[in-house]
């Protein structure tokens, strides 16, 4: 009996497993502010255009439609952040996905602020 205890004390621990250690993928998928939605002339700035990568026909978009979406850039000073204790320069402008726009998979979001004719080409 004394030597079963001794083996199972000098057994090192059983390393851990690959899927232990995996690391969770993101939850959320990369986009590209294209522009704004407009016609021949007008521009209409409180409505961005966003093409969602992986998404390339209008059935695909069915699936973002009322999903969240987030401009995330940095301004020039520091300030105060909710629920943060340092301060940060990172701004977010916070949107929704509306609906869809066209046939090849791009969508219509509307953002609590408009976006900036800057972020255009920019991820979102």
């Amino acid at each position: 009996v004394r030597e079963l205890q001794s083996t199972a004390e000098t057994k090192a621990p059983a390393a851990p497993t690959a899927s232990a250690t995996r690391k969770a993928g993101r939850l959320y998928s990369k986009a590209v502010f294209t522009g704004y939605k407009r016609g021949l002339r007008n521009q209409h700035e409180n409505t961005a255009l966003l093409r969602i990568d992986g998404v390339s026909n209008i059935d695909d978009t069915a699936f973002y439609l009322g999903k969240r979406c987030a401009y995330v850039y940095k301004g020039k000073r520091k300030t105060a952040c909710p629920g943060h204790e340092k301060a940060s320069r990172l701004r977010v402008i916070w949107g929704k996905i509306t609906r869809s726009h066209g046939n090849s998979g791009s969508v219509r979001a509307k953002f609590r602020k408009n976006l900036p004719g800057a972020a255009m080409g920019k991820r979102i």
